[in-house]
């Protein structure tokens, strides 16, 4: 059977093994497992199905089939599309639906720390190009449920919307290779339209500019520590990005 360590993430640790994913245990993953088990149920096709654990003490998940990003540094056409645009909107409806009923056991760990509360979903929180599976022309769905946990719908629109269209920092979108930055109100009006999203412009910005405000400031605190994964992320700049990001949200029409 062939074994692969998968390209790409800043966590690393996964491995293909045939048509499934090893990756470690960590202290949220039962968490996350219910999570996924319950979208199984539900018959939501666009996440990973959970198989168990390996004699190894690693998680088994299923391999999404597609494209990934691997390592690469100038994202591929098709992370850059309407029509991509429109199915991560359409996979997000369909993700909210399927998740609405689903009330996590008590005690249910998060990696980002937060406790679910009624009124609050439990969502994929890291649904970006770094973690998508493209095939045949088609969102194969998101893997790396990782930072699943609690969050309002409406947050959670603003955080993919802000992914996609995208609405990061200019110069980090474009050594990615996103550079048509006039089409990004119309790219917002398709998602939001796709999805079925009536808020106003103006609070969707504005929780954009809060849950940037919020990582980087975690991105700084837990970095400073030399926690592995925000110290790469501090080293990176990416804490800087995001507070350009914010400032020049604060000129993005509404």
């Amino acid at each position: 059977m062939t074994t692969d360590r998968l390209a790409g993430g800043n966590d690393g640790g996964a491995i293909r093994v045939g048509r499934t994913v090893r990756r470690p245990v960590r202290a949220w993953t039962e968490s996350v497992h219910e999570l996924l088990r319950h979208l199984e149920r539900k018959g939501f096709g666009g996440a990973p199905r959970v198989l168990g654990i390996d004699e190894d003490g690693r998680e088994i998940l299923t391999y999404l089939e597609g494209d990934t990003l691997g390592d690469e540094l100038v994202w591929p056409g098709w992370t850059r599309t309407e029509e991509t645009l429109v199915q991560v909107a359409r996979w997000l409806r369909d993700y909210h639906e399927a998740v609405a009923d689903f009330v996590p056991y008590a005690g249910a760990l998060w990696r980002t720390g937060e406790r679910w509360t009624p009124g609050t979903i439990i969502v994929h929180n890291d649904a970006t190009a770094f973690n998508a599976a493209w095939h045949d022309g088609r969102l194969t769905g998101f893997f790396d449920w990782d930072f699943a946990g609690p969050t309002t719908v409406d947050s959670d629109v603003a955080w993919m919307a802000c992914s996609w269209v995208p609405l990061y920092a200019r110069r980090a979108v474009a050594l990615e290779g996103f550079t048509d930055f006039d089409s990004r109100p119309g790219r917002l009006r398709l998602f939001l339209d796709t999805y079925g999203w009536s808020g106003s412009t103006d609070a969707l910005i504005n929780e954009i500019q809060a849950r940037t405000r919020a990582r980087a400031d975690v991105i700084r605190r837990r970095g400073a520590t030399g926690e592995g994964l925000y110290e790469r992320l501090l080293r990176r700049g990416v804490a800087d990005d995001l507070d350009q990001a914010v400032r020049e949200l604060d000129d993005f029409p509404r």
